[in-house]
């Protein structure tokens, strides 16, 4: 059937000009009695997407479940990992304080080192003069140093 006759169906009964002898046409039964297999066969598939959004919101209410399961299971084990991962990111820089440390203390070494060098080349000089201050009568002139 092609789309003019379907449309012609849905036309007003009557044509102008004399009108034909016999019974009038019945229009509104005609067209029940045409769409009405079809406005059933629409009920049955509204019945079917019913059933198949139900079935749907079943499913995607437990893939949501299952999401939210994993998704706690990946937080605490991530939680778990969170000393581990702490460790790991503080290492360069525990690292490097050591070396700084070690650094100091090294430069501490030689800094104390240096003062102890000095302290012995000046220790002769000034056990001299406390031997002498020692020796200088209270009230008296002696040699100064």
């Amino acid at each position: 059937m092609s789309l003019r006759d379907f449309l012609e169906r849905f036309r007003p009964a009557g044509t102008p000009g004399a009108s034909a002898s016999g019974v009038p046409a019945d229009r509104a039964a005609e067209r029940a009695a045409e769409l009405e297999p079809a406005l059933a066969g629409l009920a049955d598939v509204q019945r079917e997407a019913a059933r198949i959004r139900a079935v749907a919101e079943q499913e995607a209410g437990a893939l949501r479940r299952d999401t939210a399961r994993e998704a706690a299971r990946i937080v605490d084990a991530a939680r778990e990992r969170v000393p581990e991962v702490r460790r790991w990111a503080a290492e360069p820089l525990l690292r490097a304080a050591r070396q700084e440390a070690d650094a100091l203390r090294a430069a501490g070494d030689r800094t104390a080192t240096a003062i102890l060098g000095r302290a012995l080349d000046n220790m002769p000089r000034l056990v001299d003069l406390v031997v002498a201050d020692a020796l200088r009568p209270v009230g008296g002139k002696g040699k100064g140093p």
